[in-house]
């Protein structure tokens, strides 16, 4: 069963849910352990071309396939052949297999591969070091991973993390830095950053500078900034949005703040496969307001196919605040040390 991820997990100040914190404490402690043996135990593979790993060290969204998609477009401009390689959460299929759009659906690869296979040649691999081999032999001459800090498998030549910036509201990032389940965290702070070269900090399009005080929690790290805008305006007229992701109350502004008549929103748990009576209600609510029904692309894609031409898909996109700066800091890859990380 799929859950909602819990907003007090990003309280820091831990006002809410203390008990339900507490309770949690020691399975929390068992999976920072069995992270951590995981991570000590593994010898990366180098599967002969670059790897660039796009992660997070939180649980849910931070926005890493938008980066992730931005870092293969850059790539594929500088005429490096660049493939993105994801596990395929959510699919059936084992891989290593090519997505293929005409093919396969979100049933088979996952959602997510979906997106990034339409820029950029995208495979799934249960086995990463089996799907960058394949990658490779394919042609790829870098590799994106999508998800994969901690996952040990394979030698990555860049460790890139990807940090949601927004902290309004007394929510931080990192919550008060507990491990999952008592907390947002896939393994403690200091150890996620060990094993990065670099971190990106994502904004909503309209929110202000990152917060000073989360730039200087990453150190000596390089640190970018980039923003989720919209790709295309959401259409006129009235909406009732919905979203399957870690945060669809961050949709839900966004497409306020990008100018939508929204008139309502449902939020879904992350990865939602959506039932038909979850279809007929968003429908009945639609028909309420004489609204049209619009939700993201990652949604979209696991839709039914009789129901896509009933809802709208909402592109967006990871911008670079310094384009130039970061592209230069992809581009020494064939220098790169490929040591294990």
């Amino acid at each position: 069963m799929k859950l909602n991820t819990p907003r007090w997990w990003y309280d820091r100040e831990r006002r809410h849910a203390p008990m339900t914190r507490m309770m949690l404490k020691p399975v929390s402690w068992i999976w920072a352990a069995a992270t951590a043996r995981r991570i000590a135990r593994a010898t990366p593979v180098d599967p002969g071309v670059p790897i660039i790993s796009i992660g997070n060290l939180t649980v849910g969204g931070s926005g890493k396939t938008p980066v992730a998609r931005e870092v293969l477009r850059l790539l594929r401009a500088a005429d490096i052949d660049a493939h993105a390689l994801s596990r395929g959460y959510g699919g059936a299929l084992e891989g290593p297999t090519r997505v293929d759009l005409a093919v396969h659906s979100a049933s088979d690869v996952g959602d997510e591969p979906l997106m990034l296979a339409l820029d950029s040649p995208a495979w799934i691999a249960r086995d990463r070091v089996a799907g960058a081999r394949a990658a490779a032999e394919a042609g790829a001459q870098a590799i994106v991973l999508d998800d994969a800090h901690q996952n040990p498998a394979l030698k990555k030549t860049l460790s890139l993390i990807v940090v949601d910036g927004e902290t309004r509201d007394d929510e931080w990032p990192f919550g008060d830095g507990s491990v999952f389940p008592s907390g947002p965290m896939r393994e403690p702070l200091k150890a996620g950053l060990a094993r990065a070269d670099a971190v990106v900090i994502l904004l909503p399009a309209d929110a202000p500078a990152a917060d000073p005080e989360l730039v200087e929690t990453f150190g000596a790290l390089s640190v970018f900034i980039a923003r989720l805008q919209p790709a295309a305006p959401p259409p006129p007229g009235p909406l009732v949005g919905f979203a399957g992701i870690a945060k669809p109350w961050k949709v839900e502004r966004s497409l306020k703040a990008a100018g939508a008549d929204l008139k309502d929103f449902a939020p879904f748990p992350d990865h939602a496969a959506f039932r038909e009576q979850d279809l007929r209600f968003l429908a009945d609510r639609a028909e309420q307001f004489g609204a049209t029904l619009i939700t993201t692309e990652k949604d979209w894609s696991r839709l039914p196919p009789e129901w896509r031409a009933r809802v709208v898909s909402w592109p967006v996109k990871a911008a670079f605040e310094d384009e130039a700066g970061f592209f230069r800091f992809l581009l020494p890859l064939r220098e790169k040390d490929h040591s294990a990380r």
